[in-house]
């Protein structure tokens, strides 16, 4: 090999190894120790920690409403579209071709056709299933598209950063947020595998100004363009009652924002928590917290899918850190009729969180996530009495049958867990 092409190579190997180390990692500081429990949830104290760390301020006078599945969740949403009188803002990591990707749009093109300003971010990742058909419909409707972080040169350190958001904003006063995304897999009522389990919220109220701020904040990224004025950012009345506040985060920015918020909502706890999640794989800081609250006997109750699930990896590294918690005391349950999908976090009946994060490291690392946090008993109890009908459908594991799982499972854990940082 000559001298030339060893420098050639040289310089190919190291620009290979920057650009992985590059999408690992965000280089930020992490959170590396616990935090201290000095307040519960139901101490003043407790929200007022809650909005100032975590950014945008609680606020009063909103009205949430819950949709479970498919039947009830698109409806809800196609119906917004319809509703819209001036503005649509869109953000969703999923957007699949078939019978709802299309439905949905046709239903977006009719709007920016009817000369409603339109604003579309997708992820480049998550809708790479998508029908390039649509992507062209929505543009000619006069549309903005644009998909996040597609691949180009000046972004390769980028391209593990995908914005895993959900967010669906209508003239900047009625927000959805939640698990869902756009394809046949969340269509039904969980009524088989192909069908998945999933929760999504509908708001009214000043927190919807939040929740198109955290629209705002990609959509700057992606177009360099601000959007702002009375038809995105209108003035809000009281819907409600309810106290809520809409946060986010980031690999660019306070990508450790959703691991405090759990990590100071756990520690808070003083009776119960009841946890449902697509992708659990916590992190030992985690784990710590939880197996803590269990011990000063908070009822932990966690909810995670069963062998039907999309991504068995996960599933298998799940099961690995489940040791802890199950010697704590705290119950697992794997949802068993279908794809568990579902992100939400309900503390002593009183804090709701729901979102697009899951909880694992990718969500609290890597990915741009929201989460809407919602301080009302009426509505948390709404919320418990979903989960118990959830737990009805859910198979409990308990310590024995953790370690009497067979060796070969044992193994693939272990082999799995190193993957824990990018699951």
């Amino acid at each position: 090999m000559t001298t030339v092409a060893l420098i050639v190579l040289t310089v190919v190997v190291t620009l290979a190894v920057v650009l992985v180390i590059a999408n690992l990692t965000s280089g930020e500081k992490k959170i590396e120790h616990k935090i201290e429990r000095m307040y519960p949830s139901d101490s003043p104290q407790f929200i007022r920690s809650m909005g100032l760390l975590l950014g945008p301020p609680v606020i009063v006078g909103n009205r949430f409403e819950v949709f479970v599945n498919g039947d009830e969740i698109f409806p809800s949403l196609l119906e917004g579209i319809g509703s819209a009188r001036h503005t649509i803002t869109f953000e969703t990591f999923i957007y699949w071709s078939g019978t709802i990707g299309e439905r949905f749009a046709h239903a977006l093109s009719d709007k920016a056709r009817a000369g409603i300003a339109l604003h579309v971010l997708l992820d480049w990742v998550g809708s790479s299933k998508m029908d390039k058909r649509y992507l062209q419909m929505l543009r000619e409707a006069g549309a903005e598209v644009i998909q996040y972080h597609k691949p180009h040169w000046s972004s390769l350190g980028r391209m593990n950063d995908r914005t895993h958001r959900k967010l669906l904003v209508i003239d900047g006063r009625v927000g959805f947020t939640g698990g869902v995304g756009i394809a046949d897999e969340w269509a039904g009522h969980a009524q088989d595998e192909k069908h998945w389990r999933d929760t999504h919220f509908r708001v009214e109220g000043p927190a919807v100004g939040q929740m198109q701020a955290v629209f705002m904040d990609n959509w700057i990224k992606a177009s360099g363009n601000v959007l702002h004025g009375p038809q995105y950012f209108p003035e809000i009345d009281a819907a409600g009652e309810g106290l809520a506040h809409m946060f986010s985060s980031s690999p660019s920015g306070g990508s450790d924002d959703m691991q405090l918020m759990y990590l100071m909502a756990i520690t808070a706890a003083t009776h119960s928590i009841d946890l449902s999640s697509a992708y659990f794989v916590p992190d030992k800081l985690t784990i710590n917290a939880i197996v803590e609250a269990a011990k000063r006997g908070v009822k932990v109750r966690i909810i995670t899918p069963g062998k039907r699930i999309d991504t068995h990896t996960v599933r298998e590294a799940s099961r690995a850190c489940w040791g802890d918690l199950l010697a704590a005391g705290v119950e697992m349950h794997e949802y068993q009729p279908t794809m568990f999908h579902c992100k939400l976090i309900v503390i002593d009946e009183y804090l709701v969180s729901v979102g697009s994060t899951n909880f694992d490291s990718r969500s609290f690392k890597l990915n741009d996530e929201a989460n809407l946090n919602i301080y009302d008993r009426d509505f948390a109890r709404q919320q418990t009495a979903i989960f118990e009908a959830d737990i009805a459908c859910a198979k409990r594991i308990t310590l024995d049958d953790w370690r009497r799982r067979p060796l070969r499972e044992k193994l693939l854990e272990r082999a799995v867990a190193l993957l824990d940082s990018q699951l």
